[in-house]
């Protein structure tokens, strides 16, 4: 969708409504993540590294719900992805002889770093992982176990 991402209904109701736009009274809500939510199983090496240091990260931040572990496996992946590439790259360099023709051409793991590079910075700054998205997210408090819908 074109334009600016809504603000979170907790957040706008904190301002107190300033712009008097409807607010969403059926928005989910998710339980927040502790530090010690499992790594999904076939995350491994350095995958794996990232989701545990990111969990403890996001967790202690109050920014990562159940809602947003798919996101956090995604931000893993490509962190993996980025990390081979990059290895491969300082074996290989960021040229290479074409090998059809021999003429130098850009290394494919360039673009496969590029490409899981821009995947992790759009995730982060889903999660407020960047100095300018941090300012656009507000921590969640755990939900209370009483009925949302009287405590509007």
């Amino acid at each position: 969708m074109k334009g600016r991402k809504p603000v979170p209904t907790q957040l706008n109701k904190i301002r107190g409504n300033p712009g008097h736009r409807p607010v969403n009274v059926n928005e989910p809500v998710a339980a927040i993540v502790g530090e010690e939510y499992p790594c999904p199983a076939h995350l491994s090496g350095i995958a794996e590294q990232c989701w545990f240091e990111m969990i403890r990260l996001l967790a202690g931040a109050r920014v990562i719900t159940e809602l947003d572990l798919k996101a956090l496996e995604l931000y893993c992946q490509n962190y993996q992805t980025y990390r081979e590439a990059q290895e491969a790259l300082a074996k290989t360099g960021p040229i290479v002889k074409s090998p059809k023709s021999g003429y130098p051409v850009q290394s494919p793991f360039f673009a496969i770093a590029n490409k899981a590079q821009e995947q992790m910075m759009k995730i982060a700054a889903e999660f407020g992982m960047t100095p300018s998205s941090r300012t656009r997210v507000s921590a969640v408090e755990a939900p209370k176990k009483t009925n949302r819908f009287l405590d509007s």
